[in-house]
């Protein structure tokens, strides 16, 4: 099993062409979000793409909590945001999630022959599901949708971390491993967490604790795993209950 890690669209791409199993590492904030709805108890999440396609969704399944943001921020009408912090709420119910970054990756990679959202925060669990299966792997950091040039250092961050997990060998992406690697290496996950651009974002809106929060390493063994489609949403359940 050889382990790849590569950015955005390309790392999609790349997991549907090569039959890789795919990670989406959405690590501020989506994949510690997904992973903790699942470990508060949600039914299942249904991931959709757009906050449209949410509000759809919401009049046939009337029992769900609408979950996501747009900038940062809850969309008007949503019950909660994009915090892996308001999950309780989630308990027994269905979940529908859209994010910036992270629901737009989750569909690009969708058709690869597994998928999953993964970060630090259930870095072990990914580890133990993906380690048994007879396929190459594409830790695919999510970057930004709207801009390609974006440093996504927390994403690049939580990938690296998980594959140092791992003892993993890369290939695709192996000089950007060995350079995250030495930077984790001096600074720790958190630091490389609080100094990422999108950190600074997130502190503008007050957000700051989800930051430390999502640094956070193997809290949970909640791995969101996507089962199936259904027209607009993409179906996650918990792969490690």
């Amino acid at each position: 099993m050889t382990w790849h890690i590569i950015e955005a669209s390309d790392g999609c791409a790349y997991a549907k062409e090569h039959d890789c199993v795919a990670v989406i590492v959405d690590a501020l904030r989506a994949s510690a979000t997904a992973a903790m709805l699942l470990d508060a108890g949600a039914t299942e999440i249904l991931v959709v793409a757009e906050v449209e396609e949410a509000f759809k969704l919401k009049e046939s399944h009337p029992d769900a909590l609408l979950y996501g943001e747009r900038g940062g921020l809850p969309p008007e009408g949503f019950d909660h945001g994009n915090s892996p912090r308001e999950t309780k709420a989630a308990k027994g119910r269905p979940v529908i999630f859209t994010t910036s970054n992270g629901s737009a990756r989750l569909h690009e990679a969708y058709g690869a022959p597994a998928l999953y959202l993964a970060s630090t925060v259930n870095a072990l669990a990914t580890i133990g599901e993906i380690s048994g299966q007879d396929r190459d792997v594409v830790l695919i950091p999510a970057g930004k949708v709207d801009d390609p040039e974006y440093d996504a250092q927390e994403d690049w961050v939580a990938a690296t971390a998980i594959a140092m997990l791992a003892d993993a060998p890369i290939a695709e992406g192996a000089l950007l491993y060995r350079d995250w690697r030495y930077r984790i290496e001096l600074d720790g996950v958190q630091k490389l967490f609080q100094t990422a651009p999108h950190a600074q974002e997130l502190r503008k809106l007050g957000l700051e604790d989800d930051i430390s929060f999502c640094a956070r390493s193997n809290i949970t063994t909640a791995l969101p795993h996507a089962v199936s489609r259904d027209d607009s949403a993409i179906i996650l359940v918990n792969s490690c209950k």
